[in-house]
């Protein structure tokens, strides 16, 4: 298949200058926002704890704004609502600097809470019943 494209020529011989409007438009596919909500997401969270997955997201882009839904993974106990305000921050920053997208919603859903290293049996830390 060969592809064949004009261009208006000016009068110097240089290519004339093309209206905004018919230049065209770049599209950014839903699932390259994604992976960069999803990589936002992991440089908010930081050190993963053991076992957890990475965060992946998912999006919908409808004119030039994309809603967002971030799954992750935090480690218990901590600051859950600081975390995640961090990870709202975080994806809305990206996001509009890399895909030059406003982000009017982020919903960060935390899939699993994972605990700290288990203090052995014996110890202070372990419940009185």
């Amino acid at each position: 298949m060969t592809a064949v494209s004009t261009v208006a020529v000016g009068a110097g011989g240089e290519p004339a200058a093309v209206v905004a409007g018919e230049r065209g438009a770049t599209t950014i596919a839903d699932r390259v926002v994604a992976k960069i909500a999803s990589q936002a997401a992991r440089e908010a969270i930081g050190t993963l704890p053991p076992g957890a997955a990475p965060p992946h997201a998912s999006v919908i882009v409808r004119h030039d704004a994309a809603r967002v839904r971030v799954h992750v993974e935090l480690g218990y106990p901590g600051d859950i609502g600081g975390r995640c305000r961090a990870v709202r921050r975080r994806v809305v920053e990206r996001v509009r600097d890399l895909a030059d997208m406003a982000v009017p919603e982020v919903v960060v859903q935390v899939e699993r809470l994972r605990p700290a290293a288990a203090a052995p049996f014996g110890t202070e830390q372990e419940r009185e019943r």
